[in-house]
């Protein structure tokens, strides 16, 4: 089978549906949704593949769609993913006017790339021609945010972690996949097919209960739990010269509740929080180290407080047999020149790194300061078109010739742990 015949229309087939590719990113850049909240890009993405006459399963950890397309034969399944959430940057021309969500870190690209590799798949006709499967990922919630709002859902048992990859495993959405590619865009010129070191995290949920007093007329009958947050925040900061410049450390808290009302003293305070670093030990290290702190603002002033650590995202694992691939055809669409080795993010492809082969590529085209208000894509052709060229070209590599590259990726993989490692190690569950 000549290989780059079958990329040459499957490219081709991308140039003829570019408008299509992308209206449909900025049809959900218009309309930004938070994480698990994404049902109306959801819905965007189901209409686009019922027109294609692409089957899908839908409301995968709430809003996510699968789209498994069938090769010829199906000695290995690559899955192709976007991300359907926004982040918060209420100053951003497009940013919702009630939530406050805006694309400023181009998730409506990532989905619009996996929908015009769909129609490039459906008109191409190359399917038919691949010893493998491509399952299409719509994939939740890929910002750790509005941590209380994902903790009320997990205790409603609707969900076991904040992230929507995370979900995924525990679901099984995995189970048959034997490896996984997707692209981020950034404001960069150059391309990279991820990098070896990155960022993960342990998020904490903390919540200071103090005793309601008259804050004029006899604030000594009160415990002030806005005093011991302001205290155990002092001294997270106190921990900061503990850190090692090498990990890479960062702890960045939010008060999202300061109190009730300005004439009662504050007896509910709350605060999220994300410990980071660029290695398991040292996100460890400074878990522990910030929950001690804040324990010891709520003993200052005699409140109570309540730390609920919840599992992040790990930091990355790479495949270099698969980044290989990639990078070969990051050369192919951008030019060899401008491939460069790239770094990781944190995110929890991360985590399904740790279980399959997974390249996480950062292509250019964007403009202004990623989840701020000035976030732009300002080369839609680098951004939508080339990316969603190179999705397909490195699928072509890894299924064609009876998916080859594929199995020997796929054989050659040593996983660190299993999904009932991950499961039971890292999302604490009982499995």
């Amino acid at each position: 089978m000549d290989i780059a015949e079958l990329k040459r229309r499957a490219c081709e087939a991308v140039d003829k549906n570019a408008d299509k590719i992308i209206a449909f990113g900025e049809s959900v850049f218009a309309e930004p949704e938070l994480g698990f909240k994404e049902f109306k890009t959801a819905e965007k993405v189901q209409k686009m593949l019922d027109e294609l006459g692409i089957e899908h399963q839908d409301g995968v950890a709430i809003t996510g769609v699968i789209a498994p397309m069938k090769g010829r034969s199906s000695k290995v399944r690559l899955a192709l993913m976007g991300e359907l959430d926004a982040i918060v940057a209420p100053g951003h021309r497009c940013a919702d006017p009630v939530t406050g969500a805006a694309h400023s870190c181009g998730h409506h690209v990532q989905i619009a790339t996996i929908m015009g590799a769909a129609m490039a798949l459906k008109e191409s006709g190359i399917m038919s021609e691949l010893d493998g499967d491509i399952v299409l990922m719509g994939v939740p919630a890929e910002e750790g945010v509005e941590l209380e709002y994902r903790h009320g859902l997990m205790k409603e048992g609707k969900l076991s972690f904040i992230g929507g990859k995370q979900e995924f495993i525990k679901l099984g959405v995995f189970d048959d996949i034997d490896m996984m590619l997707m692209q981020h865009t950034d404001g960069s010129d150059k391309v990279a097919a991820g990098g070896p070191v990155g960022m993960g995290y342990v998020a904490k949920l903390v919540y200071y209960k103090g005793k309601e007093a008259h804050a004029g007329g006899a604030p000594w009958d009160g415990v002030n739990a806005l005093q011991a947050a302001k205290i155990g925040l002092m001294a997270i900061d106190a921990q900061r010269e503990t850190f090692r410049d090498e990990d890479n450390v960062r702890v960045h808290p939010i008060i999202t509740k300061g109190g009730d009302l300005v004439n009662v003293v504050p007896a509910d305070v709350r605060i999220e929080t994300f410990c980071r670093a660029n290695n398991m030990e040292a996100i460890e290290d400074a878990s522990l180290k910030v929950n001690r702190a804040l324990k010891a603002g709520a003993d200052a002033v005699g409140a109570e407080v309540e730390i609920m650590d919840i599992p992040g995202y790990m930091t990355p694992y790479e495949c270099p047999e698969m980044k290989a691939v990639v990078e070969d055809n990051l050369a192919l669409i951008y030019g060899k020149e401008n491939v460069v080795p790239g770094v990781g993010y944190t995110t929890e492809a991360n985590d399904v790194a740790h279980l399959i082969p997974v390249v996480h590529c950062t292509i250019g085209g964007a403009e202004g300061i990623a989840h701020s208000s000035h976030y732009e894509i300002r080369d839609k052709d680098s951004a939508y078109i080339k990316a969603t060229k190179m999705l397909l070209c490195s699928a072509i590599d890894l299924l064609a010739n009876g998916a080859e590259k594929g199995l020997s990726v796929k054989k050659n993989f040593k996983a660190p742990m299993t999904k009932e490692e991950y499961l039971r190690t890292w999302g604490h569950l009982d499995v």
